[in-house]
């Protein structure tokens, strides 16, 4: 599903404008990304818990050439499904 579905599908469940759906959707988005940027957790109760962890700088190889390269450290966006998003996703029909 892209994005526009996605906002099709809301404006359609919400009874929502397609513009006012996707200004808000754009909102939330923004809204999570700064407060993990931030180093927040968001929590959305019954869907998961997004934030950012450090990745320490370590070595890799390059899959062609096989030479080692340094991959330098870096802050990684995380994200954990809650329960209720992992029982929907398992459940059967």
């Amino acid at each position: 599903m892209t994005k526009a579905e996605l906002i099709d599908h809301i404006a359609k469940d919400a009874g929502l404008s397609k513009t006012d759906t996707a200004r808000a959707f754009d909102a939330t988005i923004d809204s999570i990304i700064n407060a993990v940027k931030d180093g927040q957790k968001v929590t959305l109760v019954g869907f998961g818990t997004f934030s950012v962890t450090d990745r320490k700088a370590r070595e890799g190889r390059n899959p062609r050439t096989g030479d080692v390269i340094n991959i330098p450290e870096a802050r990684v966006p995380k994200f954990v499904a809650g329960r209720a998003f992992k029982d929907a996703v398992n459940k059967k029909n």
